[in-house]
């Protein structure tokens, strides 16, 4: 089973308070002289800045439109180290829009400052409001935007702000890591009884101050009667107290084989889950997966035309699955038809770009048009299809309890025929049926039928095989030459990212940067390729090979790995803290076979070696031996699964620190 970091999940309940209730050491608005120095922090300075601290608040209070605002402050200080650090002068702020009610979140109270240490003086020099742009995103985002003044090394800039919003289900999320360290990180929560939210914690990093207390709070609520007449009325709550602190927090580090560090950042969300007012029932706001469910097979932007008559399609189908002899056939048509006509302009979106009639008759579209089309054209056919949503890999992982709808950023195709059933992406051409791409594997996932069934497509589910085989021999017609081929069984993710470059690039292009890999004693030529279209099945490729090896010398060096070896080790940190998360379980073979130069015989012959990563989840052997004309080697990985965790890494990197030095070894070949 996949492990990912730790996640806690609880609604708001009423507790004690655990923990003291230490404050920082800083003062927002108030920059000393001695403030500049940071040597006695606990930080590291190469990234170029520091957050010295961050600090942000919400609350509720009542409103004169009959209820509720939400009202987040946020305060930052920021230490500017060098130049690496002037990224954080940039300060994006995003508000909501309603594009119904066309009433959006308001930005207030905003002040920033950098300050400079001039002479041994704390200079400050203030924002200009006419320095603050607005930006739209999309129909319901803008964002606010400014760089700090009179920025330079070893500047401390400081920003506050305020937002008033109407948009209770915009309870803002707490990031307590990213690119930069940071000293002291904050965030509090004053939550009204009336609310209830789902709690989302996740990271590595413990809180280091973590209290819940109760205090009583009345709110008033006015609303505007007619035109003179204001009516008011008030509530009293019992309010949580919550305040999460996380001190010297590390920068977050991308590390090779990461799906997304936003799985493993230190963070806190919410999301409301109901309502309880005093003498009213309970409303219940987050649903469960089978009402999420309902809605998006409601929704006109998703399934709404799935099981509508849908006569535009009618003499198409009729056409395309022509002389089909059964239903897997014909689906195998339909799809193909899909794939190879419709042309997917972003690989990022669950809901329609457009009206669904609009996007087949243009042929064009994102990749939830791509497959809700195709998915609509199979059940017209009445096949049993449905849309599956799932989170692709760089997005983070979706939540398996709650129906959280903006985890989710893509849309597959789920067939069920006699008993099998088959997982179709028609937006990319590459790709076959019942093939995925490998980003998808990504854990949870959910058919959106009538069940709202869970799915989980994990990388540990999937292997990808390669198979090399080299055989060289004595170049008769110039001596001191080897010539031989160069036969591969690629992977099928391999084989994907090659037939992706020959719509991209063309076939030339491809060969030609093949070949400039292979420099030196080494040159390639004759490059084939079978099995170019069968896209259920891997490639196959072929060509020629050239060595020289330089047979003037008494002694010959030669790697019989060639080009195909591991030259590197992956993991390079000496510690890593979030988990391994290969795209893929592999299995690659490499045979090898070539004739010992005439004159020669074999001096010093690499030892073989067998090694076992963690009691069989990894195997390495490398088998090497030699006749009276010749060298054999046989060289294979193996990883029995994709996910390793953190306690796992130093084994694994050992693992892979071996392979390169087995690759790396020479057969010494003497004259005789």
């Amino acid at each position: 089973m996949k492990k990912c970091p730790v996640l806690f999940f609880a609604v708001v309940i009423l507790c004690v308070a655990t923990n003291a209730q230490e404050k920082m050491a800083i003062k927002f608005n108030h920059v000393a002289a001695s403030d500049f120095s940071i040597d006695k922090l606990k930080v590291d300075t190469s990234y170029g800045a520091v957050i010295i601290a961050d600090v942000g608040s919400s609350s509720f209070e009542g409103n004169n439109k009959g209820w509720f605002s939400l009202i987040y402050k946020h305060q930052r200080r920021i230490k500017i180290i060098n130049k690496k650090g002037f990224d954080l002068a940039t300060v994006q702020i995003p508000l909501y829009i309603s594009s119904t009610s066309n009433s959006e979140e308001k930005l207030e109270s905003l002040k920033a400052s950098t300050y400079n240490l001039e002479n041994g003086t704390v200079v400050e020099t203030k924002l200009d409001k006419d320095a603050i742009f607005k930006e739209k995103l999309d129909k319901n985002h803008i964002e606010r935007k400014f760089t700090m003044p009179a920025l330079k090394e070893g500047s401390i800039i400081e920003y506050s702000y305020t937002i008033n919003s109407d948009f209770l289900f915009n309870l803002h999320d707490w990031i307590f890591q990213g690119s930069y360290p940071r000293v002291w990180s904050e965030y509090s929560l004053d939550l009204p009884s009336f609310f209830e939210y789902v709690f989302l914690t996740q990271g590595y990093n413990a809180f280091d101050i973590k209290t819940t207390n109760s205090k009583v709070a009345n709110y008033t609520l006015r609303e505007q009667n007619g035109t003179f007449q204001t009516q008011s009325f008030s509530l009293s709550s019992t309010n949580t107290i919550s305040r999460w602190v996380i001190k010297n927090v590390p920068a977050l580090k991308e590390e090779k084989f990461l799906t997304s560090l936003d799985n493993h950042i230190s963070k806190i969300e919410f999301q409301m889950s109901g309502q309880q007012f005093p003498n009213s029932p309970h409303k219940d706001i987050l649903g469960n997966w089978t009402t999420m469910s309902e809605e998006l097979l409601k929704d006109e932007d998703f399934g709404d035309r799935l099981d509508k008559d849908n006569n535009f399609l009618n003499d198409d189908l009729k056409a395309i699955k022509g002389g089909s002899t059964n239903k897997l056939e014909e689906a195998k048509k339909i799809y193909a038809f899909v794939k190879s006509n419709f042309k997917c302009n972003g690989h990022h979106g669950i809901y329609l770009s457009g009206n669904m009639k609009d996007g087949y008759k243009n042929k064009s579209g994102n990749v939830a048009d791509a497959n809700l089309i195709l998915t609509t054209m199979l059940r017209h056919e009445n096949m049993q299809a449905s849309p599956v949503i799932l989170s692709t890999r760089d997005n983070g992982v979706t939540n398996e309890f709650y129906p959280l709808i903006n985890r989710f950023n893509y849309v597959i195709c789920k067939l069920d025929i006699d008993g099998n059933t088959y997982f179709l992406d028609a937006s990319e051409p590459f790709f076959g049926f019942n093939k995925l791409p490998e980003y998808c594997y990504n854990g949870h996932g959910r058919v959106v039928n009538k069940e709202a069934d869970p799915i989980f497509f994990y990388a540990d589910s999937v292997r990808e095989a390669k198979f090399t085989n080299v055989m060289l021999f004595n170049d008769e017609k110039q001596p001191g030459k080897w010539s031989g081929t160069l036969n591969t069984m690629l992977g099928y993710f391999e084989s994907s990212d090659i037939r992706e470059k020959f719509i991209d690039k063309g076939k030339e292009d491809v060969a030609k940067k093949w070949k400039e890999t292979y420099t030196g004693d080494f040159s390639i030529d004759d490059i084939t390729y079978a099995d170019e279209k069968e896209y259920e099945k891997p490639m196959r490729m072929s060509h020629t090979i050239t060595v020289d090896g330089n047979n003037n010398s008494s002694i010959i060096y030669f790697n019989p790995m060639l080009k195909e070896g591991y030259k590197e080790n992956f993991f390079t940190a000496a510690e890593r803290k979030y988990p391994v998360e290969m795209p893929f379980k592999m299995d690659e073979t490499y045979n090898f076979q070539m004739a010992i130069p005439q004159g020669y015989v074999v001096d010093e012959l690499p030892k073989s070696a067998k090694v076992s990563l963690n009691d069989g989840e990894g195997y390495f052997e490398y088998l090497i031996s030699k006749t009276e004309e010749g060298v054999l080697l046989r060289s294979r990985i193996m990883l029995e699964k994709a996910t390793f965790l953190p306690e796992d890494y130093e084994t694994l990197r050992n693992f892979f620190d071996y392979i390169v030095k087995k690759h790396a070894e020479q057969i010494v070949f003497k004259k005789k």
